[in-house]
């Protein structure tokens, strides 16, 4: 396939390099210069998104938030502008549920298929092609774009229609925001009474309460490694989706609220780009108390 691809970053790197790999023509747009790593394996840079919709069967985007997304579809240069019948758009980026099924009834005015696809996994995920990749969007469309995930992901869902992937990564979003909040709580409780953490992390390992966040982040907790990871400013920007969502569905998400307010604390700190684990950091100021 030839295969479009917005937005270079962190995670966007290391899935345009997979996709690469197998063997597919990729033509790639940023606002900065597209990384070398991807240029040296065949990538073909162009000048604006528009450039990219213009060349490409199937085009992924995957940028930070909501408001990055519209500008990417609609803005000056968009893929809006260089679309046609057939083409399809994937969104991989985490934003608004709503706001994505207005952007894909917009995209279908254009005879042009949409898929909503947030992933879960991070860095590491990215790189090492295992993350989870949760879909909106039509059955036919989905298989098409099938074997595009399944060289960068391991666990691919399609959810339902076009917004219950972004649904998903929300959902996702809430649990991990608070285990890492409980789990936090628990070590910083066990520090404080006068247990070692990392014994008490090892035997929790062992019982009920064991989950990948208390063994990852955990870890991260006791041995105090905050370097990102999942930075606490996209886990905030997640955690506004989850309540904006909920606001207009008028339901309340008191837990969501909480844990929103403890990574304020930690940008408040300076921690914006800190990893999501140091939430930790807000509790133990509340405690007077640092793990370890």
């Amino acid at each position: 396939m030839n295969i479009g691809f917005i937005g270079t970053g962190i995670m966007g790197t290391p899935m345009a390099g997979h996709l690469l790999d197998a063997g597919h023509a990729l033509f790639v747009y940023d606002r900065v210069k597209v990384p070398q790593v991807l240029a040296d394996k065949g990538a073909h840079a162009c000048e604006s998104s528009r450039a990219v919709a213009e060349r490409s069967d199937v085009i992924i985007v995957m940028v930070p938030d909501t408001p990055h997304v519209q500008a990417v579809l609609f803005g000056d240069g968009g893929l809006y502008d260089g679309i046609s019948a057939g083409k399809i758009i994937v969104d991989m980026s985490s934003i608004s549920p709503i706001a994505t099924k207005e952007f894909a009834a917009k995209i279908a005015e254009k005879g042009c298929g949409y898929l909503d696809a947030p992933v879960s996994g991070g860095e590491v995920g990215a790189r090492e092609a295992t993350l989870s990749i949760m879909v909106g969007g039509k059955q036919a469309d989905f298989d098409i774009v099938r074997p595009l995930f399944e060289t960068m992901g391991k666990n691919i869902t399609r959810v339902g229609e076009v917004g219950d992937g972004q649904t998903a990564k929300v959902a996702n979003q809430i649990v991990v925001g608070l285990t890492i909040e409980a789990v936090a709580e628990a070590l910083l409780f066990a520090s404080k009474a006068g247990a070692d953490p990392a014994k008490v992390r090892e035997a929790l390992m062992g019982g009920f309460a064991s989950s990948r966040i208390l063994e990852v982040h955990g870890d991260r907790m006791v041995k105090r490694t905050f370097d990102p990871g999942f930075r606490i400013e996209l886990h905030q920007k997640d955690l506004n989706n989850a309540l904006d969502s909920a606001r207009k569905l008028d339901m309340a998400l008191p837990a969501t609220a909480l844990c929103q307010q403890l990574f304020s604390a930690c940008a408040a700190q300076g921690g914006k780009e800190w990893d999501h684990s140091a939430l930790i950091r807000a509790l133990e100021v509340q405690a007077n108390h640092e793990i370890g």
